[in-house]
């Protein structure tokens, strides 16, 4: 029997959105954690992938939930089972593989760069050869939501890199990956974001709704891509 996916929730709201649509389209078996309501980080070893996602939580926190989710991380880079990590979930992927979690130069949210124009990630030449990004472009339009960011070791791959906090994507071994943006993110979920996260809620709604659709579908076909290229790379 296939081995599931596991899906860690950091805050309850920060669901896998256009991941969990591509899992139910093609059956993989998952199950999701959300430690927000007080359930345990399971042990990795008996999981096909491991997927933690965004929180407002600090890979620097020294509270017993991010010491567990630490030693789990740390467990699935040492038993070589893939990796995703999103947002909370790149920085601590690089907190467990040795690296430092900073505040970011730049305090990124929702589509606009500081000078107005579309936050965007480019392809290192490592990422150029990263499986990750077979069949697709080289630099992307992203949504941000992350006042801190990651500073690497000489072991930690660089693999796109963004003009206001530099670490983007990174890998770990073969198959460990973190992203610092969303690509999971549907219509549905900025709905709900908007309205109950602190920093979205200082932005205008109709101007995120707007720069989203402006983007939507490239950022969906992008997004759908990513993770049916990290799913192959899992061995799903």
């Amino acid at each position: 029997m296939e081995k599931e996916i596991l899906i860690i929730k950091n805050i309850s709201r920060e669901g896998p959105g256009l991941l969990e649509e591509l899992l139910k389209k093609r059956r993989i078996g998952y199950t999701i954690i959300d430690l927000a309501l007080g359930q345990n980080f399971p042990p990795v070893e008996n999981f096909g992938a491991v997927v933690v996602l965004g929180g407002p939580d600090s890979a620097n926190d020294n509270s017993r939930k991010m010491k567990i989710e630490l030693a789990r991380i740390r467990e699935a880079i040492d038993a070589n089972i893939p990796y995703l990590g999103i947002c909370l979930g790149l920085q601590t992927l690089v907190k467990a593989a040795g690296g430092r979690i900073i505040k970011s130069p730049v305090r990124e949210t929702g589509f606009l760069d500081p000078e107005g124009s579309h936050f965007t990630t480019e392809l290192t030449a490592a990422g150029k050869q990263d499986p990750l990004f077979e069949g697709l472009d080289h630099s992307f339009k992203v949504f941000h939501l992350h006042g801190e960011t990651v500073e690497l070791t000489d072991s930690i791959t660089l693999l796109s890199t963004g003009k206001f906090c530099r670490n983007q994507i990174v890998r770990v071994g073969k198959n460990a990956y973190g992203i610092q943006c969303h690509f999971e993110l549907t219509p549905e979920m900025l709905e709900t974001w908007m309205n109950e996260d602190p920093d979205l809620l200082q932005l205008d709604k109709k101007q995120l709704k707007k720069n989203f659709a402006a983007i939507q579908d490239d950022y969906r076909l992008t997004g759908r891509k990513l993770f049916t290229n990290f799913l192959r790379i899992a061995g799903f």
